[in-house]
């Protein structure tokens, strides 16, 4: 059973940066493809990122193609989240999360199979 803890958020202006990390456990981490959500108060959960196993292929919502970048570490068991150049909609919390499934990229939440807790990243004006 993988176990993922996501770390890095906090508050922010707008313009500024953070760096959200996730670590994994319990598992097979470097085989897993692995998604970034986030969910905003009274909104459905969205894709935002994912990485495949290799760390070769990318995917990116629109909102957040050009400003923020995933990328992993699989010998530290860690994926990342470089988000630049935040905006207030940024606000959110934050999740990561792996999918077992074969087909990639996966991009909506029902595609992943583990979840970290999420961390929470609010970006003000």
């Amino acid at each position: 059973q993988v176990q993922l803890v996501e770390s890095g958020g906090g508050l922010v202006q707008a313009g500024d940066s953070l760096r959200l990390s996730c670590a994994g456990s319990g598992g097979t981490f470097s085989m897993y493809p692995m998604g970034w959500f986030r969910q905003a108060p009274g909104k459905e959960r969205e894709f935002v990122a994912a990485i495949s196993w290799s760390d070769i292929s990318t995917y990116y919502a629109d909102s957040v193609k050009g400003r923020f970048t995933i990328s992993r570490d699989n010998a530290e068991s860690t994926v990342y989240l470089q988000m630049n150049s935040l905006k207030p909609e940024d606000t959110a919390v934050y999740y990561c999360a792996g999918t077992t499934r074969t087909r990639w990229p996966q991009v909506v939440p029902s595609g992943y199979d583990y979840w970290g807790q999420g961390t929470q990243v609010t970006v003000s004006s």
